[in-house]
């Protein structure tokens, strides 16, 4: 809201400082250098401090550039406010996507769809807000002068218009006053809550945790880092390339009337604010690459469309529409992405932020320079396809970095298969003894059978042999030697005595 209240009041501020909307364009380079300036200083103070608390105190800045905004008469003095608002959105941006990626980790995907479909809610009830502001009282007061008077000033805003008509001057602070201080009100609410988490402790670092963290670090970190803020530098310059130019082409090279042409931006905005919260339950179902993925491709698809065939009211509005869907999801995926493969810090993610505004600066800058150059090439719809190519082909060279094996990673698979190596040698030398042991018991189970049928056969012997001879006196009998001592040519020799029999079966269980 802080940044978008800004082009519907842009107007009234040049009124208010008494000067021509064409003399006051440094504000926004200003603001600019402010955001490119916050960013660094953030991502460097985010890994130094509490995120909350930096959070908290970027807001208040806000607060009080935008409470300063509508009591400013000089155009430095409201340059220097619009660098204080550019430095804490810049902080603001960086603190966020690094605070909600270590507050959820892995599951940050919806929450980080969910903190840039704010930024996209913030930018769409901003200018409505001034507008209500602005316009809410102007048939109150002067209801003859005002008309002729206010449309002056929203054409030609002159210092000496602004002198002539004080009554009106004193209007426009009152509005001032309502649009800016709402929203300054509203970003003091949120900062109180961030200063209450920060009393209780809330989102304070832990250095273990980030001294574990370090070993996740990808193989080819920065060049990771690198790319990716190429790759945002063209997506995001893009995105408000396009979002900047498509009322201009539509006038110029579609000839439509200005009502349609105003649709054809709306409709670009409204898919990618629309698209913007459906990724938020996209992102619970889908990985982060995926949705890249899926999203290049339909920003491939539309691009070209709008490149070689918007001559084509069909093409113009189905790829306006696409292209705009295309471009939702893809800043909080890819960084919700980049953190499964590597440890995004403060520096990290204010590079990513830096390489967005880059982006937003100087690549419709380029455009504009190149269109005013060439007035009979759509050099807008040729921008939207250059970027789409460099995106589409930046990402996988970015997967490949991101999924290249590190040297730790390499040394622990090789030790795990010398583990496995040496674990299956073992396993094989145990089932090998297990085998021989496994005939051992075979072996000695048949002997074992031998014996009890030998003993069997024995035992029949004598009670045959017992039959056949007669029975003598006890005197006789006790004469008789014993079974052991009987000579070779006895029945029971001949059925194997039990000495010799036993020695058979040593002799056996030894082979």
């Amino acid at each position: 809201m802080s940044i978008a209240v800004l082009g519907p009041t842009f107007p009234n501020l040049a009124a208010n400082v008494g000067k021509n909307v064409s003399d006051i364009y440094y504000i926004f380079v200003g603001r600019s250098l402010g955001y490119l300036g916050g960013s660094v200083i953030g991502g460097v103070l985010f890994d130094c401090m509490n995120a909350s608390l930096l959070l908290a105190l970027s807001m208040v800045a806000t607060t009080v550039g935008l409470y300063g905004i509508p009591w400013c008469k000089d155009s430095l003095l409201l340059t220097a406010l619009m660098s204080v608002i550019g430095g804490s959105m810049g902080i603001l941006d960086t603190g966020g996507n690094v605070l909600a990626l270590n507050t959820w980790g892995a599951e940050a995907g919806p929450h980080m769809q969910a903190l840039h479909f704010s930024f996209a809610v913030g930018a769409f009830v901003a200018p409505i807000l001034a507008k209500m502001a602005l316009g809410g009282s102007e048939s109150k007061e002067l209801p003859v002068v005002e008309k002729t008077n206010q449309s002056v000033l929203k054409s030609v805003p002159t210092a000496s218009a602004a002198s002539a008509t004080p009554a009106l001057q004193d209007h426009l602070e009152e509005d001032f006053l309502w649009s800016y201080v709402v929203i300054g009100t509203y970003l003091l609410l949120v900062s109180l809550f961030l200063f209450v988490l920060y009393s209780k402790g809330s989102s304070a670092r832990d250095k273990s945790k980030t001294s574990l963290q370090k070993d996740k670090l990808a193989k080819y970190h920065c060049a990771l880092i690198g790319l990716l803020f190429i790759f945002f530098l063209f997506y995001v310059g893009a995105e408000v390339t396009y979002g900047s130019y498509v009322f201009t082409y539509a006038v110029v090279f579609a000839e439509m009337k200005e009502s349609e042409a105003a649709a054809l931006n709306s409709v670009f905005w409204g898919t990618f604010a629309a698209c913007r919260g459906l990724a938020i339950f996209g992102a619970a179902f889908l990985y982060p690459g995926t949705m890249i993925t899926l999203s290049l491709a339909a920003s491939a698809v539309s691009s070209s469309a709008l490149a070689f065939f918007a001559h084509y009211r069909a093409s113009l509005w189905g790829g306006t529409a696409v292209y705009g869907a295309s471009m939702a999801s893809v800043f909080p995926s890819g960084i919700s992405w980049i953190e499964q493969y590597t440890v995004v810090e403060g520096k990290s993610a204010s590079l990513f932020v830096v390489g967005a505004a880059l982006g937003e600066m100087c690549i419709p800058a380029v455009v504009g320079y190149l269109q005013g150059r060439f007035h009979h090439i759509p050099v807008v719809m040729y921008a939207a396809f250059v970027s789409s190519v460099m995106t589409v082909v930046l990402f996988p060279v970015m997967y490949k970095l991101a999924t290249s094996p590190r040297e730790n990673d390499l040394k622990e698979v090789s030790d795990s298969e010398t583990q496995k190596a040496l674990l299956s040698n073992s396993r094989l030398t145990e089932d090998e003894e297990d085998e021989d042991d496994d005939e051992d018991v075979r072996e000695w189970n048949e002997a074992d059978f031998e014996v009890i049928e030998m003993n069997d056969k024995l035992k029949n012997s004598l009670i045959d042999t017992s039959q056949k001879i007669p029975r003598d006196s006890p005197a006789q009998v006790a004469l008789q030697p014993p079974l052991d001592n009987v000579s070779s040519d006895s029945p029971v020799v001949a059925g194997g005595s039990p000495g010799r029999q036993n020695g058979n079966v040593d002799w056996e269980k030894s082979d």
